[in-house]
This record gives structure tokens, sequence and C-alpha cells, in this order.
């Protein structure tokens, strides 16, 4: 359920995330019933202020639009931006309704960046360049992804060649050039460096042969 704060507006209150993808797995900022009118309810209490009905209204839809998107899944700002182009508002108005849901901690670049990188590394074994490619795709700004990606280990070699290890492990019925290619593509779509010797060698160590 929604965490409120004492004056009655949700709290920054954020989903947890399990893919690359940004897909909820488990817990949602608003109510799971499906239903995000209190959510847009509360946000809107304090009304869009200097805006004419027309404009309230198209502003209103855009938001339960944005609301709807986030529920689902976690959005950078670029993303979010996108979602409210989609809907009849102008740059100030989007500007504004951006504002309003990082202040309310519903858009937060650094934490969806982190998230990220915590995905690509533990679940996906990728490397520091296909994690870059994810951040980039994403929409997560140049200065937040490097500052993100500065909090990793400088240890994409050890990764590479444990994922290697593992792989190769499951290869020992192979051709060794056919389980070769196989490894060096698993390890050129993670972007792990040097993906050729470190496949050789995992397969070596499988093998038995000296590296």
């Amino acid at each position: 359920m929604s965490a409120t704060q004492g004056d009655g507006r949700l709290a920054p209150v954020i989903p947890l995330f399990d893919d690359a993808s940004g897909r909820r797995s488990w817990h949602s900022t608003w109510d799971d019933d499906g239903d995000d009118d209190t959510a847009l309810d509360e946000y809107d209490d304090e009304g869009a202020v200097g805006e004419d009905d027309g404009s309230a209204i198209e502003r209103e839809l855009a938001e339960r639009a944005l609301l709807k998107r986030l529920r689902t899944r976690q959005l950078s700002e670029k993303e979010a931006c996108g979602v409210l182009a989609e809907r009849s508002l102008d740059s100030a108005q989007i500007d504004a309704v951006i504002a309003a849901f990082r202040a309310r901690g519903y858009l937060d670049d650094s934490r969806l960046a982190e998230q990220l990188i915590h995905i690509g590394v533990d679940r996906k074994g990728q490397g520091r360049r296909a994690i870059a490619i994810t951040l980039s795709q994403r929409g997560i700004p140049r200065a937040v992804a490097e500052a993100a990606l500065r909090s990793l280990p400088d240890d994409d070699a050890e990764r590479a060649l444990e994922f290697a290890r593992h792989k190769a492990s499951a290869m020992r019925g192979l051709e060794r050039e056919v389980a070769l290619r196989r490894l060096v593509g698993q390890l050129a779509r993670r972007g792990h460096p040097a993906a050729v010797d470190v496949a050789r060698r995992a397969l070596d160590e499988v093998a038995g042969r000296p590296s």
C-alpha cells in the first residue's frame, strides 16, 4: 500500500525492480488494486497553479498516463518526458510535471542507474561496457551514469573469467572450436573485454590444460 505523509500526500517511496528493463517484480509505489486515482488525487491536491481549465485537464490526463506507466516500470526523467510528450503539454508543463514527480521521489535517475548496474553485474554478469550502453539506452544522463559506474570495482577481467568458467563447464561435450565460438559470443554480448583470450583460458582450465 502507498505510504502517506502527515499532509496526506504520498511519501516518496520507490518500487523495486528486477531486470534491466526496469519492470516491477514484487513491490509498487502505489496500491496493487490497479487504481491509481488515489495517488493522483493526492498528488494533485496543490493543483496546477495558473493554468486554465483546458490546460489543467490536459496536464491531469498526462499525469495519469505517467503514473500508470510508473506502476509497471521505473522510468528515467528522459523516458518520463517522452510519455508526457505524447500528450498535449507544452515544454513548460512537461518541466513542471517532471519537477513535481522528481520532488516526490517518483523519478530518480541516480537510483535507477544504481539499480540497473546492480542488475547488470549481479544478475546478468555484464561488463562495464554493456552496462554503460544500457544506461544510455534508458536515458540516464552521461554525468549521472559516469558517477554510478565509478562505484563499480575495476574487476571486469575477473568477473569475465568467472562467467566463462561457469559457461565452459557446461560445454564439455562440444568440440573446442564450437565451444570457443559460443563462449566468445556470450562474453562479447555482455561487454566483457578480451573475450577470445578469456574464453580460451576458461576452456583450457575445464579441459585440464595449462593456461
